[in-house]
């Protein structure tokens, strides 16, 4: 059947790919450019004043002026923003504050600006035009499209609308796909998770799905809603579903489980957005690595993962980075955020273009003994143990065991299966072997008999849904942290009772 979007889509998207892969190719001017950009705007701010950016020429000047900062650092600044106060990190007042929940300190106000707000679309948009530039593919537009996000609602705070990030861009869905998506906007205004994704089953069941998005965790709920409903595979239910768009953590974990959900394979984009910036997305089908945005009005610089806690660590920009190496990611932006760190971890796949992967949390690893194991460590080694295998995962959590009962200490891993081992220390096994040759330190560890080889714990069926509902985390943009450097996510689970 022919439809016109489609048609129109390739011309477009062929357009786009060349635009793109212009600032690709330049990669260090561009930086330079944003850079510049950036900087000669917020020079008359009350942060630009207080930085002296007048006698900003170059990134060493930056260096020497402006310290990397986290959220805390960065609050006296942004609450004189919250206030109402304007010209205080950028120009005039924000659209929007972007609402996440802070582990350390409570909720953060992110600010969105009218210069950054673009930026968030159009990389969403350009994802899937580089997807039907490389592919040829574009009937999917013609069909139905849905991205589980959180509601649209928003607040005021002084003039200033407030919500969740995907709320706030569920605002700018283009004319031309509103007849296209879904769920309603009734639908999507549910605050309750659960109530919400019954829903938007109930909403989607008779339609033609075409591409479906979202955090994986939450779309495997929404997938297993369907089975449940229908006692269909969900590419039996919608027969024409082909395009998977996901980002906030790695797919590869959920893979195989989406794969015997699905009843067949799809293809996948990755993204890379956060509320301070949309980051990166993968522009290439069979290559690792999301393309990093580097003409999107920020400024990227990088610290060594290993690094990061030492004093001065070197701040690098694109031109210095290297390939396979843990980085902090670093962030200045047109929407007000000052060499920001902003909590990722990254590690470069390919320097022409620049490509990323999100390989952790700075927070989020654990080094109880001095490994400092990451989340790239973590879901590689699972992602080995349940290759050419008909085991399952639905979900896992590590964190360290200091004082066992008897023995050494170890890592235990809370994991919840939906098709079991059938040896569980065979399985256990494949997973620590693994860690051991990623991680050179922790090798040593087991080595040394400072520490015992891993234990699995294993999490009843919905158990991590359980959990992630008592803490006031379930579904929207939330995930589970892979790992942690203590056993606060452990003690839920035994007060809980959701070990099996």
């Amino acid at each position: 059947m022919f439809s016109l979007k489609s048609a129109l889509a390739k011309p477009f998207a062929k357009h786009v790919s060349k635009s793109i892969k212009k600032w690709a190719n330049n990669p260090v001017e561009t930086q330079e450019k944003v850079f510049h950009e950036i900087i000669g705007k917020a020079t008359s701010t009350q942060f630009g004043k207080d930085h002296d950016f007048i006698g900003i020429h170059s990134h060493a000047d930056f260096v020497k002026r402006v310290p990397v900062r986290d959220y805390e650092d960065l609050k006296p600044y942004i609450e004189r923003v919250v206030a109402g106060e304007t010209d205080i990190l950028w120009l005039g007042k924000p659209l929007y504050f972007a609402k996440t929940s802070g582990t350390t300190s409570g909720a953060k106000y992110i600010p969105i600006t009218k210069e950054s707000m673009p930026t968030h679309v159009e990389a969403a948009r350009n994802a899937i035009l580089m997807y039907i530039a490389e592919t040829g593919n574009s009937k999917f537009v013609a069909g139905k499209m849905i991205f589980l996000q959180g509601s649209p609602i928003l607040e005021k705070k002084n003039g200033i609308q407030l919500g969740r990030l995907s709320g706030i861009v569920a605002h700018y869905v283009p004319k031309y796909l509103q007849k296209n998506r879904m769920p309603s906007w009734e639908t999507n205004c549910i605050e309750d998770w659960e109530t919400k994704v019954n829903a938007i089953v109930e909403e989607t069941l008779s339609e033609n799905m075409t591409v479906i998005s979202g955090i994986p965790s939450w779309v495997q709920m929404y997938f297993e809603k369907i089975q449940e409903k229908t006692g269909k595979k969900v590419g039996d239910v919608f027969k024409n579903f082909n395009l998977f768009i996901f980002g906030g953590v790695n797919y590869e974990p959920y893979r195989a489980k989406f794969e015997s959900l699905i009843g067949r394979k799809v293809d996948s984009i990755e993204l890379f957005p956060a509320s301070e910036g949309f980051f990166a997305f993968q522009d290439k089908q069979d290559t690792k690595g999301m393309l990093l945005q580097l003409h999107s009005g920020i400024f990227y610089e990088f610290i060594k993962a290993d690094e990061f806690f030492t004093e001065n660590p070197k701040r690098l920009t694109i031109k210095d980075v290297e390939l396979g190496v843990n980085y902090v990611l670093i962030v200045s932006t047109n929407a007000g955020l000052w060499a920001y760190n902003v909590g990722d971890t990254v590690e470069f796949t390919s320097l022409k273009p620049y490509r990323v992967i999100v390989s952790g949390r700075i927070k989020h690893f654990i080094s109880a003994f001095g490994e400092h194991v990451i989340g790239k460590e973590v879901e590689q080694a699972l992602q080995e143990a349940v290759k050419n295998s008909k085991v399952q995962v639905t979900e896992f959590t590590v964190a360290p065991q200091i004082n066992p009962e008897k023995g050494l200490p170890y890592h235990e891993w809370f994991i919840e299966f939906e098709s079991e081992p059938s040896d569980f220390e065979a399985f256990s096994k494949k997973i620590d072997a693994s860690l051991q040759k990623q991680n050179s330190y922790y090798f040593d560890l087991i080595n040394g008999k400072v520490l015992q080889p891993l234990k699995i714990t294993q999490i009843k069926k919905n158990g991590f849904q359980e959990y992630m509902k008592s803490i006031g985390k379930l579904g929207g943009q939330n995930k589970i942290a892979r790992l942690s450097n203590d056993r606060n996510i452990a003690n839920v689970f035994e007060a809980q009772n959701l070990i099996k």
